[in-house]
């Protein structure tokens, strides 16, 4: 990493800005990132809510973190006028944080809402899949890589039954030029392409992500899996795509045929994100509308309420949770209580950890169940 002049550099912005508290009120925390965490914000004078997404100085150790972040504040101004990329409002910089104000999406993450709205189709899974992809063309058509596609970036804008889906995390994307190739291994270990792994690539990996994504969508699981990250990535090198288990016998050829091109492992032969949204699975409209197997959905609550937790445990290991945050991780054991016993022992949690890669000791597991405190939870 290149440290060479970085203590004369003290912003990270090339420009001045006013004070973000002369213009909005901060609320209640939404959520925290590697680096920044995201608030609720009230702008003044209009009193329109935002999300704020702020990092501390202090979080940046090198000349390289400062110009990341100034990297993805122009990313996400450069594809500002996508109606499913999150609008960024304004940005705001003093001595200790940078301020990065977005438009709030208050409708909830990608899973989140399949599981609510309990019907479910290839056909929704299609509109899903074309959203997603539809980005990644407008990215790569502005030659901007995304490389860290995954269900979570992904949030609707409000409750309603109109919301629109819209791509919220910028900071690992990279701008790239035709035949550049990257080298560093970045992205989330279910989502990640070989040729991520294998550290030579372009924006074809994006492509491979939605893939994913997209069995995800229709399956309720990924489609390499394993206990550990380092058999997560021995799957996505050499793993055969499993078509044969439920509920993929009950599958349209033309989702699974899309499928396979956008997990094509290499990168030359994988279909585009342009080919992707020319796909007949998807412009067609034969998608079948007929409800996905219930299991679909059970795997999916199963899946997304794993990774949440796995998020959580890192993060009561680090620092205590807020009595909000405790609500939450409650709601979580919850959907957990599979058997709907009312408790959860220590080796079903620990079972559900193990099974979305997460690699926690058991004294950590033990912290994670007491966070949890007094709800009848029994350490078997």
């Amino acid at each position: 990493m290149q440290k060479h002049g970085f203590a004369s550099k003290r912003n990270v912005l090339p420009y001045q800005t006013p004070r973000l508290r002369d213009h909005y009120v901060l609320g209640k925390k939404l959520g925290q990132g590697q680096f920044g965490t995201t608030y609720l914000c009230t702008h003044k004078v209009t009193g329109k809510l935002y999300a704020c997404k702020s990092i501390p100085k202090r979080k940046l150790l090198c000349q390289e973190d400062y110009d990341d972040v100034w990297r993805e504040i122009q990313i996400m101004h450069h594809l500002s006028e996508h109606p499913n990329v999150v609008q960024i409002q304004g940005t705001y910089e003093d001595s200790v944080f940078v301020h990065l104000v977005m438009e709030l999406c208050a409708g909830g993450e990608l899973f989140d809402r399949i599981i609510q709205k309990g019907h479910y189709s290839e056909k929704e899974a299609a509109k899903l899949i074309k959203t997603i992809v539809g980005v990644v063309e407008a990215c790569h058509s502005l030659g901007v890589m995304h490389r860290d596609l995954k269900p979570e970036n992904f949030l609707f804008d409000t409750p309603g039954e109109d919301a629109q889906m819209k791509a919220t995390d910028f900071g690992l994307s990279v701008f790239h030029k035709p035949g550049q190739a990257f080298h560093d291994v970045v992205g989330s270990p279910y989502y990640v392409a070989p040729e991520v792994l294998c550290k030579q690539y372009g924006p074809e990996v994006d492509v491979w992500s939605a893939g994913v994504i997209l069995y995800i969508l229709l399956s309720g699981v990924p489609p390499f899996w394993a206990e550990t990250e380092a058999g997560i990535f021995r799957q996505i090198l050499n793993g055969d795509l499993d078509f044969v288990s439920e509920p993929w016998p009950s599958i349209s050829e033309n989702a699974k045929e899309l499928v396979k091109k956008m997990l094509d492992r290499d990168p030359k032969k994988r279909i585009s994100a342009h080919e992707v949204l020319c796909n007949p699975w998807i412009v067609d409209d034969i998608a079948p509308d007929k409800p996905l197997d219930s299991a679909v959905l059970t795997r999916l609550k199963l899946f997304s309420a794993m990774n949440k937790l796995k998020k959580m445990a890192l993060r009561v290991i680090a620092e205590r949770l807020s009595e909000e945050e405790i609500g939450g991780l409650k709601e979580l054991f919850k959907m957990i209580d599979t058997d709907n016993s009312g408790t959860i022992t220590f080796e079903e949690l620990k079972a559900g950890l193990k099974s979305v890669g997460s690699n926690l000791m058991e004294s950590e597991i033990k912290s994670l169940m007491e966070a949890v405190g007094r709800l009848s939870l029994s350490l078997s």
